[in-house]
């Protein structure tokens, strides 16, 4: 419990101590109604301490934001409820939304007396430019006597949460080829993939061709079973997120990290709807080993939107779980930053002979401090890299990566289109 001393206020402290003062000085010096003066003084905030109230007021608080999850620059609006669950009357108090400082300025009101079981709301916006899973609360409650000689905070623990999606960019009409082998190639199937349901034979149906009768399926199952010899290949894809922290230059909307999240976030929003199945590779999915699996756009975009550079993070690592994928033929994205070409190498090794792999390449130094003025003047498509970004790039392009090398002002879209129409395997258009 807060000692009665710091529950003064400045103003409280000077009538208490001033009181004191004159009251002695009074009674020193003989003097009656001084005296009476210094113990008026002295009292007032004693009085105002005795009535405080000493137990916190229970109130609940329950949290409605609409729409649940953001995008950058998008209004949302959160409506917070209030309501008495105990058994007094509450006084009333000055409240505080307690926010991140990118949601916006934290909201300020009068919380009024609310009897038992009444109920409360108040409604408030948030906007915020960044990606991220931002904390709504708790809510800080202040009195204060009519006097202001005393003052008590308390703290509603409630707390919720409002997600902001990472920005996404249309990368147009175009269709994504798929490989020219293994499982993943657009020749139709006979056989379902590994750990599926066997749906390339089903039961006869009225009207199927007889030549498509599947004997042998037929015997052991007791019913005609025909073949669905039109069944097209399921197409995969990983998307690989490099979140090395050491590699990431810049901060702010246009630091490295965010392009690269902005990168696959969008590529999984134009590969989801052409029928791709989506593998997110980042160092959070790994460590829960959730990459294995496959994931739908909306979970997709929240692991991204709460995605952070790691410091221990390795590139290594990413590689050696999109191995596996890559040696069925899938179509491999990759957001990198070219800081350490050994580490690109291991991951340019994954590639195999026939398969797809394209790369967005980071170059840190137009994301630093040293960014050249072309690249600050902003606006214009930004694909040709510097020396250091080049020699990095080569060691995904030498292994038949499709790479195109991106600044903090390089247009999205267009990095996209220069890997999908490149003829020359490392060059942009």
């Amino acid at each position: 419990m807060r000692s009665p001393w710091k529950m003064l206020t400045s103003r409280g402290r000077v009538f208490l101590v001033l009181g004191l003062v004159t009251a002695a000085a009074g009674v020193l010096l003989g003097y009656e109604d001084i005296t009476r003066i210094g113990v008026l003084l002295a009292a007032l905030p004693v009085l105002a301490l005795l009535l405080m109230p000493r137990r916190s007021p229970r109130i609940q608080v329950r949290r409605e934001a609409d729409p649940g999850r953001l995008i950058p620059d998008e209004r949302g609006a959160v409506e917070t409820h209030f309501t008495n669950v105990g058994r007094r009357r509450t006084p009333v108090y000055l409240a505080e939304e307690h926010l991140d400082y990118q949601l916006g300025d934290r909201p300020r009101f009068v919380l009024p007396r609310m009897d038992p079981g009444e109920h409360r709301r108040l409604r408030y916006t948030v906007r915020s430019r960044h990606r991220g899973a931002y904390v709504l609360g708790p809510v800080v409650l202040r009195q204060r006597d009519p006097f202001g000689l005393t003052f008590l905070t308390l703290q509603l623990s409630s707390r919720s949460e409002v997600l902001v999606l990472p920005r996404t960019h249309h990368l147009g009409e175009g269709r994504v080829r798929g490989t020219s082998r293994g499982s993943e190639g657009e020749m139709p199937q006979m056989i379902a993939l590994h750990g599926e349901d066997d749906v390339s034979i089903r039961t006869y149906r009225d009207g199927d061709e007889l030549r498509r009768v599947h004997w042998p399926a037929t015997a052991h199952r007791g019913e005609l079973m025909v073949r669905q010899e039109d069944r097209p290949a399921r197409r995969r894809a990983v998307l690989l997120l490099d979140s090395r922290e050491r590699a990431h230059p810049g901060s702010g909307v246009r630091a490295s990290y965010e392009w690269a999240v902005s990168a696959v976030a969008s590529v999984a929003q134009h590969l989801e709807p052409q029928g791709f199945v989506i593998h997110l590779l980042t160092d959070s999915t790994v460590r829960e080993g959730s990459a294995d699996h496959p994931v739908e756009l909306d979970q997709a975009l929240t692991i991204l939107a709460r995605a952070t550079p790691e410091r221990d993070a390795r590139l290594a690592r990413l590689a050696a779980v999109a191995a596996p994928f890559a040696a069925g033929g899938v179509l491999v994205v990759a957001a990198v930053v070219a800081h350490d070409e050994e580490d690109l190498r291991a991951l340019a090794s994954i590639r195999q002979p026939g398969s797809r792999a394209l790369a967005f390449v980071l170059d840190p130094s137009r994301f630093g401090s040293t960014a050249r003025a072309g690249d600050r003047a902003g606006g214009g498509e930004d694909t040709r890299g510097s020396a250091g970004g080049v020699g990095a790039a080569g060691a995904l392009a030498q292994a038949g990566w499709r790479t195109v090398e991106c600044g903090p002002h390089t247009e999205l879209p267009q990095a996209w289109a220069a890997l999908g129409e490149s003829a020359q395997v490392g060059r942009s258009a």
